[in-house]
């Protein structure tokens, strides 16, 4: 058995723009397939040039995908009766991405999808992100973690989009 700590860097910034507005930007970046089939897809995929188009026909624009979302503040809201606070957990990947970590880096597959918190808060919502390096910095493979980076920059420049008010 055994057991290490690892120290995390964690990806945080606060957002005056309202929470529906954070999570319809974070959601209309990325790729939502109907999960069931995707997976379905994947299965029959006969080669790996296949299983390549069809996870890439499954991305949304940043090369990301929704691969479930878990609304934690309908089960906080219901001790309270009240319509706050509002929390909701997504988990983002790409299994292209995760392919590449995972053959240099095994325990990387402990960390992919990521997970994307959005909350809301008295001082705004707040959007969180545990940085894929820091998962896989003790290993040690420069290989993974270059793979890791560039998520990092595709999910950080991803949470900056969706929490920017834009110029109208």
């Amino acid at each position: 058995m055994t057991i290490a700590k690892v120290q995390m860097d964690r990806f945080s910034l606060t957002s005056s723009k309202p929470f529906d507005a954070v999570v319809a930007a974070l959601k209309s970046a990325v790729g939502q397939p109907d999960m069931v089939e995707f997976f379905e897809a994947t299965r029959a995929a006969n080669s790996f040039p296949d299983l390549e188009r069809v996870v890439e026909n499954a991305l949304g624009r940043t090369g990301l995908m929704l691969f479930a979302e878990f609304d934690l503040g309908a089960i906080l809201r219901r001790e309270t009766d009240l319509r706050t606070p509002r929390s909701m957990r997504f988990l983002i990947g790409n299994p292209l991405i995760m392919k590449d970590m995972v053959k240099h880096v095994p325990d990387a597959g402990s960390y992919a999808p990521v997970t994307i918190l959005i909350d809301e808060r008295s001082d705004g919502v707040h959007v969180s992100y545990d940085m894929m390096e820091s998962h896989l910095l003790p290993y040690g493979s420069a290989e993974a973690l270059a793979v890791a980076r560039n998520l990092d920059a595709k999910i950080t420049t991803l949470l900056c989009e969706a929490t920017t008010i834009s110029a109208s």
